[in-house]
């Protein structure tokens, strides 16, 4: 009897420490999103309203246009991770205002539209399977690690916008 008690108590406690770090995933995906979030916005306002039809050369995007680019990423992967729809659709094409003003009001509510889509994921959902764009199966996990990567790279590429105008770049926040 002694021996079943243990190993129940033992099963229980397991559970709840999987549970635990299970959580502690998601909370972590908050943080991390809330990061980006304000990076992002440090970008945003470092540019001044002049530059955000910049671009480096004619065939690429305007710094609007990559801030919007981004913003629709965000909305397309969060929307297939959670199964809720997206409620913008293509920003980087529909948005008339691409002043300083309007585009960050939209990047952040695309930041914001992600990190309360996570707050309400239950962490075993993450390794749910999910296929992106009709081609691409891999993990809810995944899919929000891949929305990470492309939110920081098209934030990455707009470094050079910045300088372009003159501006130093907001300093990398890691932590």
């Amino acid at each position: 009897m002694k021996a079943i008690t243990l190993l129940t108590s033992l099963c229980l406690l397991l559970s709840i420490f999987n549970f635990a770090q299970a959580q502690t995933k998601t909370d972590e995906l908050v943080k991390e999103w809330e990061r980006a979030k304000a990076y992002t916005k440090e970008y945003l306002d470092a540019m001044p309203e002049s530059g955000y039809d910049s671009k480096p050369t004619p065939e690429i995007r305007s710094f609007a246009e990559q801030m919007l680019h981004l913003t629709d990423a965000n909305y397309n992967f969060a929307a297939a991770v959670t199964g809720v729809k997206s409620p913008v659709t293509d920003l980087e094409k529909n948005t008339k205002d691409k002043s300083k003003a309007n585009v960050t009001k939209l990047v952040m509510e695309g930041y914001d539209y992600v990190i309360d889509g996570i707050k309400k994921i239950k962490p075993a959902q993450l390794n749910e399977n999910v296929k992106l764009f009709g081609s691409f199966d891999m993990s809810k996990g995944t899919a929000l690690d891949k929305l990470f990567e492309h939110q920081t790279h098209h934030r990455g590429q707009t470094t050079i916008y910045l300088r372009l105008e003159g501006v130093n770049p907001p300093s990398e926040k890691l932590f």
